[in-house]
């Protein structure tokens, strides 16, 4: 059910494209728009692991340094049947943990030091689970798509903004005298913020796929249930320092959502949501 939802956001974030970017810039503009979403997400795509890595203050970490989380990640990748990530620790008190990397043979997952004092064996477990799901099911890619798509909308209106200013939509021709130039105004403004709540959207409902897809893995949800409980509490009161470029990464949101409307503009779905939809799964255990 949750791919079907991500496939029609997608699909609703491309007809906006066609349909809002025809309206702001024309063909022309839109295609415009098209290639510089392409190019500049396609770096982010391919480069995304490392600038999140560095960003987080990701280090390297051996087995011999943490053998409880090899142990676990070889379990788990073992009866997931894909390779091994590049283990990372982040030298951060709140407990969290984030994967990357564009597909399971260039993934790496990094976990904080306080994650791995604070969670018992199942509870880590659960977090491993949930961000193999998200390498699994190649999440890095469909999150790309959807920034390719809003990015090019958002760009398209900022051409239309100034083709506002220096006289034009687009090369609309007389299409103010017919109804068209306040089609093209509304889009201006409307549009990137259609594009980004449906984006928004599409990351949210990719979180509660992963925390299905990692109960499913370890075979019952309790421990990342459990997991999501203390990471939440844990993150309301410990604050972290990472990049707001990398926070949408993370199993929870860092340092909390306090902002009035952080729940309408959040990347990831409320707690108690997440929360109440592993209770509800029905698995049956091997």
């Amino acid at each position: 059910m949750k791919t079907i939802k991500t496939a029609f956001l997608l699909t609703a974030l491309t007809l906006l494209l066609v349909v809002g970017g025809q309206a702001i810039g024309g063909q022309r503009g839109m295609t415009i728009a098209l290639v510089i979403a392409v190019v500049m997400n396609m770096g982010s795509y391919f480069f995304s692991d490392k600038i999140a890595l560095k960003s987080s203050g990701a280090q390297p970490v051996s087995r011999e340094e943490l053998p409880r989380l090899y142990e676990v990640m070889e379990r788990l990748c073992g009866k997931s049947n894909i390779p091994m990530p590049k283990l990372y620790v982040i030298p951060q008190a709140a407990p969290n943990a984030f994967a990357t990397g564009r597909n399971p043979n260039h993934a790496s997952v990094a976990v904080t030091a306080g994650l791995m004092q604070l969670m018992d064996d199942e509870e880590l477990e659960g977090v491993i689970a949930h961000e193999l799901s998200h390498v699994r099911n190649y999440d890095i890619l469909t999150t790309s798509i959807a920034a390719t798509l809003a990015g090019a909308i958002t760009w398209a209106a900022h051409m239309g903004r100034w083709a506002m200013i220096f006289g034009g939509y687009g090369g609309g021709g007389n299409r103010d005298r017919n109804g068209g130039g306040l089609t093209a105004l509304l889009m201006l403004f409307l549009a990137p913020v259609a594009a980004l709540m449906l984006q928004l959207g599409i990351s949210r409902t990719r979180e509660y796929e992963a925390d299905a897809s990692g109960a499913r893995l370890v075979g019952h949800p309790q421990g990342l249930m459990r997991a999501l409980e203390k990471l939440g509490a844990y993150n309301q009161r410990i604050p972290m320092n990472v990049s707001p470029s990398t926070a949408s990464l993370f199993i929870v949101a860092p340092s909390g959502m306090r902002q009035a409307f952080a729940g309408l503009f959040s990347t990831h779905p409320p707690l108690a949501e997440r929360i109440a939809a592993l209770r509800n799964m029905d698995i049956t255990r091997s």
